[in-house]
């Protein structure tokens, strides 16, 4: 499954980035790309909304991504929301969140087989997000 990226930038200064799919290392860089053209329309003290209701799977370059877009918009004292993930998603957030990654998993490709294993137990119902 590949990404794909649609931008509503009809309420600036606040814009609306809507994944559907997957962002991982094959998808990342598309996003990235059309990250870049959206930010420059943002104004300062802008808002960058991420609407996440389609986006099925993300791996840790997916979350680079995302961490480079609210980097970005602190940058120029704006705002970034992410909002609607999906369970599994928020599964990752929340991992993320609690665990210090670089401590614990020796490279990238560790990381994102326990994020796919996470991810899928909670699309199976295995496991509760």
């Amino acid at each position: 499954m590949s990404l794909a990226i649609r931008v509503d930038e009809s309420k600036l200064p606040r814009v609306t980035v809507s994944l559907a799919g997957k962002l991982d290392a094959m998808t990342y860089l598309d996003f990235d790309r059309s990250l870049d053209v959206v930010l420059a329309k943002i104004p300062r003290h802008g808002t960058l909304v991420l609407d996440l209701a389609e986006l099925d799977y993300i791996s840790s370059a997916g979350l680079r991504s995302l961490f480079r877009a609210r980097k970005a918009m602190k940058a120029i004292g704006g705002h970034s929301l992410i909002v609607n993930t999906q369970p599994q998603v928020q599964k990752v957030f929340e991992i993320v969140k609690a665990v210090p990654v670089n401590e614990i998993f020796r490279n990238a490709a560790e990381l994102d087989a326990y994020l796919d294993a996470m991810q899928k137990k909670v699309v199976s119902g295995e496991e509760d997000y």
